[in-house]
């Protein structure tokens, strides 16, 4: 496992995150344990903020569906960047934050009037639409509260990028935005800019995730600015913002090359630049989304092993403590890992096994066939790159409670969501009157 932020190995032959023993972690918070490296975190934040907002042009908004919770929102806002919600509950959670809601893009392919209302009343910055039927429905909303709403639409631009079916969203076949080949997008321009409470302020595209080429962001760019051309021709409406969504790829396994982040804001901002340039046109202020690519890679699972089973000539099965219930990735994408045994650090590698959850599913599988030191009952195991899709995916199944989140620094560690107990698995639960006894 690659040692990333502030991980690293100590005198104790443990792996040490944020100054923190993660053996000792799991003794004072228990497993499993979601760990954010706060350092690493904000370093994340500032290296996207330095490289496109810094310029002036640009704006930096967190994906906030990768990882959210009240501190988060806070660490957010510290930095300096935006905030894109795709829910009433995250729209909801910022507010509870403090977060500025000017600041706040608000996503989603089927938000719900009480969404749409909720948005409104909090007066947040900008609202994403996705289809005719939202943009009509907000039109009347806001115009019942007597106000107007900025907005962005959505478009497919018929991209197609290298990475998983499920999270690959350009292309014109997605439930997300309308289809730019086939001319639906400009029906729905011409459609925004007659909408009497809706101020149209801009274009959204996102091409997918987990993509590692610059040269798909930067051809996005370029089919986006010549959409704008078109927008402004038939139109005359002024393009003020261009958000070319999220997308950028982290490290998960060795296999994975993620590029510079200021090599993608210099590909994008100049794409843009050299496009608007070309074509006579005022430059777009440049958005973009990053969820995965700041959260991600600063976060790392804590697991206790438990039984290790041995098929004789066909694999070894290590279990641990979670499973598809705090990582449901592997099971939904066919996502790899890397691991190490926290606890025996520095150790050679000697064995490879498979890690497998506690969750009654065959699918339940973490890891499969990693390189490890001889793994046994009460080692700690540590899963990296687990700080995006981890914590905001996670689910009860089998009743089993979600782990507690950790952020870490200078050797401190602060709870930001606490461990589920059993009492908050029937919180919601109730018994009819007619099977009360």
């Amino acid at each position: 496992m690659k040692l990333q932020g502030t991980a690293m190995i100590n005198e104790k032959g443990h792996l040490s995150i944020g100054g923190c023993d993660t053996v000792e972690l799991v003794q004072k918070h228990g497993s499993p344990l979601y760990v954010m490296d706060e350092t690493f975190l904000r370093d994340n934040c500032r290296a996207y903020y330095q490289a496109f907002s810094a310029s002036g042009n640009g704006e930096v908004i967190y994906a906030s569906k990768a990882f959210m919770n009240l501190a988060m929102c806070r660490v957010i806002e510290e930095e300096g960047l935006g905030l894109d919600v795709v829910s009433g509950g995250e729209l909801y959670t910022a507010r509870r934050a403090g977060f500025p809601m000017e600041k706040v893009y608000f996503h989603g392919n089927n938000k719900t009037d009480a969404e749409l209302q909720q948005a409104i009343e909090y007066g947040i910055g900008h609202i994403v639409l996705d289809n005719h039927y939202e943009m009509e429905r907000l039109n009347n909303i806001a115009g019942r509260a007597g106000r107007t709403v900025k907005v962005l639409l959505r478009i497919t631009p018929g991209i197609e990028c290298h990475t998983h079916e499920f999270i690959r969203t350009g292309q014109i076949d997605s439930k997300f935005g309308f289809p730019l080949p086939t001319g639906q997008a400009m029906e729905a321009i011409q459609a925004v800019v007659e909408c009497n409470n809706l101020i149209y302020d801009g274009l959204h595209c996102h091409i997918g995730s987990q993509i590692f080429e610059l040269e798909s962001f930067r051809y996005a760019a370029e089919v986006m600015m010549n959409f704008i051309e078109e927008i402004h021709q038939k139109t005359g409406a002024v393009t003020s913002i261009l958000n070319l969504g999220g997308g950028f790829g982290i490290r998960y396994t060795e296999s994975d090359e993620p590029a510079d982040i200021n090599d993608y804001a210099r590909t994008v901002l100049g794409a843009v630049q050299g496009e608007a340039e070309k074509r006579g046109l005022t430059i777009p202020k440049v958005v973009v989304e990053p969820g995965r690519s700041i959260a991600g890679p600063t976060g790392t699972t804590l697991y206790t092993i438990g039984s290790v089973k041995e098929i004789h000539g066909v694999r070894k099965y290590v279990a641990v403590d979670g499973g598809m219930n705090d990582n449901p990735r592997p099971a939904l994408y066919g996502s790899r890992y890397e691991a190490m045994i926290a606890n025996k650090a520095e150790q050679a590698a000697e064995e490879v096994v498979s890690i497998t959850g506690k969750c009654c599913e065959s699918g339940d599988m973490l890891i499969w066939d990693v390189s490890l030191p001889k793994a046994e009952s009460g080692d700690i195991l540590a899963v990296s790159s687990t700080g995006a899709y981890n914590y905001t995916m996670s689910m009860n199944y089998n009743r089993i409670g979600r782990p507690a989140v950790v952020f870490v620094r200078d050797g401190q560690s602060a709870v930001v969501v606490e461990r589920e107990s059993l009492d908050d698995l029937i919180r919601n639960d109730r018994i009819p009157p007619y099977l009360q006894r």
